[in-house]
């Protein structure tokens, strides 16, 4: 019998999401009679404890009997059980400073630790993951943040309303001015942006019109690969080789910025990248943009504006494009951009988010758990019975272990 527990959240600033849905949990234990799920009670889940034991769910306080653990943010050193197999998002793998002792109490405890972030095919592509709702919530938020600035419409927040088709319902009235946007990114976050803007009917368009040409009603372009990225010394984009040597491309967005009202960014990024643009490009005398919805949300990052994560109560400041100091959002003035940078986006819309979520770990990843030997799990798997597993040995001082 494998015997699967939900865990409680338990950060500070809540998560109301979960890996598996009620009608999930039920639907999996109708279908393997070798599985038992749990759910650890919880005052703040998206779904409550009612609902879980509507479909036959069993609510506890006491997990300790249960094989595998399925959280969503980092579980607090305190609660961490010995001898578990957890999945949760660990953000340990590039050291961050702040999960630390985390990493180091998963070591001392044993813990069999699979990050969900780590979860791929063999080509490296990512199976698990919330990117397409934050993709939703992103764009949501930075069509609302334009409203809002200009006084032009109005759009419900995305955590006031239960559900993604709400906020389709919304968009029905709303009808958009002939704004420009770029989105970037080639993954789930962008595939989320495409689907809010397919929603209120704004159309696409080629990169080479979007810079040419004027248009009466609003517009988007989508920006990736070739389109944003070439080599320095030939002007041409390999995929393979850009994700080999980033270092040896440079970004072709600053081609855009007079034509761009918006901008909608999920791209990944790391230090070897070229940034969007640097700091000081948004005192060009052709500078367009007046919001940026950093979905991606690196402080300093692609978007060097990024100056911090903002939260779902507040999730917009400005910046004065001349001092480039923060300043209060939603100044109808072309001195001021507006960054949308929350970085719990998915959050927004909890129980959309973590049933897409769910039917992704049903399909691809439970069945992997019944295996005696599962590469997708061991890609995955940072640490087991008090060491580093092989692919994650770099951790090694990290962890304690040096």
């Amino acid at each position: 019998m494998l015997r699967i527990g939900l865990i409680r959240e338990r950060k500070k600033l809540p998560d109301y999401r979960v890996a598996l849905t009620p009608k999930q949990c039920a639907a999996i234990m109708k279908k393997y009679d070798n599985v038992n799920i749990v759910v650890e009670s919880s005052p703040t889940r998206c779904f409550s404890d009612a609902e879980y034991e509507a479909e036959g769910i069993k609510i506890t306080d006491d997990l300790s009997q249960c094989d595998v653990l399925l959280g969503i943010k980092e579980v607090p050193i305190d609660n961490i059980m010995e001898d578990k197999t957890y999945f949760f998002f660990s953000h340990t793998k590039k050291k961050q400073p702040h999960n630390q002792n985390l990493m180091r109490a998963m070591i001392a405890k044993r813990i069999r630790m699979i990050d969900y972030e780590c979860l791929t095919h063999s080509d490296d592509q990512r199976i698990l993951g919330f990117g397409f709702y934050a993709g939703v919530v992103g764009a949501h938020n930075g069509l609302l943040t334009y409203g809002k600035k200009f006084g032009l419409y109005d759009l419900p927040a995305a955590h006031t309303v239960k559900s993604f088709q709400d906020l389709i319902q919304a968009y029905a009235s709303v009808k958009l001015p002939n704004i420009k946007i770029i989105v970037t990114g080639s993954g789930k976050v962008a595939a989320g942006v495409l689907e809010v803007l397919t929603q209120l009917d704004i159309d696409s368009v080629e990169p080479s019109d979007f810079l040419t040409h004027q248009y009466e009603y609003p517009v988007f372009t989508h920006l990736k690969g070739q389109s944003l990225y070439a080599r320095k010394d030939n002007n041409l984009f390999h995929r393979d080789d850009f994700h080999a040597n980033p270092e040896s491309y440079k970004c072709l967005f600053s081609t855009y910025i007079s034509q761009t009202d918006m901008l909608m960014n999920g791209i990944y990024w790391e230090e070897r990248i070229a940034r969007l643009f640097e700091k000081e490009s948004v005192k060009r005398h052709d500078w367009r943009i007046n919001v940026i919805s950093d979905i991606t949300c690196d402080i300093d990052g692609s978007v060097p504006l990024n100056m911090g994560a903002t939260t779902i109560a507040d999730p917009v400041y400005g910046v004065n494009r001349y001092s480039l100091e923060q300043t209060p959002p939603f100044m109808n003035t072309k001195e001021t951009i507006d960054i949308m940078a929350v970085d719990n986006l998915p959050n927004e819309l909890p129980c959309d988010a973590s049933q897409y979520f769910g039917i992704h770990f049903e399909k691809h990843i439970l069945p992997e758990l019944f295996k005696s030997e599962s590469d997708i799990l061991k890609r995955a798997t940072i640490c087991d019975g008090g060491k580093l597993t092989k692919k994650y040995e770099y951790l090694s001082d990290y962890a304690g272990l040096a």
